[in-house]
């Protein structure tokens, strides 16, 4: 195994040393210029991935206040806190019986007014 590796490099420098200088120089811009890239990819990906957790957390905190908020204004449209509402703020009363009247409208456009 360790004499493959040793034939392995032989083979690679090589060919390295038949190239001109001026030729290994440029693929040694080239190799370093794409290893530059791919640090900066791999940075760039994880404030990517970073910002999307955050969303994430702000997405899920909106959703309990949502739920906060459905939940409040389920308790402040209840029936009994309107009624209350309505009698002491606003110091109305539930119509008698003779006070209350209802209109029929007829299909042929006609209404009839009902006690």
């Amino acid at each position: 195994m360790k004499g493959d590796m040793v034939s392995i490099r032989k083979q690679v420098i090589g060919k390295i040393d038949g190239i001109s200088p001026a030729s290994q120089g440029l693929l040694l811009v080239a190799v370093v210029l794409c290893a530059l890239s791919v640090v900066t990819s791999q940075h760039k990906a994880r404030k990517l991935f970073m910002e999307l957790q955050r969303e994430k957390e702000q997405a899920q905190q909106m959703d309990v206040e949502w739920g906060q908020l459905k939940l409040e204004q389920s308790t402040w449209a209840t029936p009994a806190r309107v009624e209350e509402v309505a009698v002491k703020k606003l110091q109305m009363q539930l119509p008698k019986n003779g006070q209350v009247q209802f209109i029929w409208v007829k299909p042929n456009g006609g209404t009839k007014l009902r006690q």
